[in-house]
């Protein structure tokens, strides 16, 4: 090609757009703002309502009140105060003993999704319904019908435990047993929301994994054991991060089972954090006390959860 062929080549011209092609959108400047009015009612709900009672609560525990509510900055005093009392170390195993003792409904719930799952089984769905009935009940009748049940001298549990030649004990006036008793409950109200989480996850295993694996000679546990539990761990991990949130805030069961200090001895070697917030915030009246109670359970559930999220990637199934 000489040097005029050169000069006379037409660059090719742009390829059009086919009539079949959608039509490109141009962005508009303004396009984000529509974004911040659909977000923002949220982001602002959860400003007032979430983050400044975290941001004020942190203030308040640096603070002592008196009597007429005054403030005056106590540094971190409160905090000293908190770390050097037997009873927070009390509080805190108590809630520590509660949330092992309902976490042993985590497989409990597994086991009972599984039987649900099961192909053929008739009246699944009331099944379902009654397991979680007890999750979405009242504490305060939860805890009147388990009062009975509890009873030293004619509960059912002590009646169930005369039959094999045990004596019982006074369940909730007992220290250390009182604990025990509210946990007990915790976790047969806490098994339903579970397994309803659990049952969903199972939905969601493929059918065919277990067809090949029947085909291979697999039984019903090696099943289990290799497809069910490894693809579960998932809702697992979910149901473990909300059951243990929920017990550590611990505190509407306890109430409405053990009463108050002035009607239950035990109460004092039985409180929970949440409890032991309470008692020092709405009983003592020591504001700036329970706001640094407050702050520490903030603490702690929030490491634990990290914990949590740093431990999954050991044992949760990912894609």
């Amino acid at each position: 090609m000489t040097l005029a062929e050169r000069r006379t080549v037409v660059p090719p011209a742009p390829a059009r757009a086919g009539r079949g092609d959608p039509p490109r959108r141009r962005s508009r400047p303004h396009d984000g703002w529509w974004a911040l009015v659909f977000v923002g009612p949220l982001v602002l709900g959860i400003a007032v309502f979430y983050l400044w009672p975290i941001v004020q609560t942190a203030g308040f525990s640096f603070t002592s009140f008196g009597v007429f509510g005054d403030a005056t900055f106590a540094g971190v005093e409160n905090y000293l105060r908190l770390f050097s009392e037997p009873e927070f170390y009390l509080s805190l195993g108590n809630t520590l003993l509660y949330t092992a003792i309902v976490l042993l409904g985590v497989p409990l719930a597994v086991l009972l999704a599984s039987l649900l799952n099961l192909p053929g089984l008739r009246f699944a769905a009331v099944y379902r319904v009654l397991f979680f009935l007890p999750y979405v009940a009242m504490p305060t009748a939860i805890a009147f019908v388990w009062r009975i049940i509890f009873n030293g001298d004619f509960g059912l549990v002590n009646y169930a435990l005369g039959l094999v030649g045990i004596q019982g004990p006074y369940w909730i006036s007992t220290p250390g047993f009182a604990i025990v008793a509210v946990a007990i409950v915790g976790l047969w109200s806490s098994v339903g929301f579970s397994m309803i989480v659990l049952a969903a996850g199972l939905k969601t295993i493929p059918p065919e994994l277990y067809e090949a694996a029947a085909l291979d000679g697999a039984s019903r546990w090696r099943q289990f054991r290799s497809i069910t539990a490894p693809l579960l761990t998932p809702s697992i991990f979910f149901v473990t991060i909300v059951t243990v949130i929920a017990c550590f805030q611990l505190f509407d069961l306890l109430y409405a089972i053990l009463g108050t200090t002035s009607t239950n001895a035990s109460l004092p070697r039985s409180m929970s954090l949440v409890y032991y917030f309470y008692q020092a915030g709405f009983v003592n009246n020591e504001k700036g006390f329970a706001a640094a109670v407050a702050m520490v359970i903030f603490v702690i559930i929030g490491l634990v959860t990290l914990l949590q999220f740093r431990l999954q990637k050991r044992w949760v199934h990912s894609d």
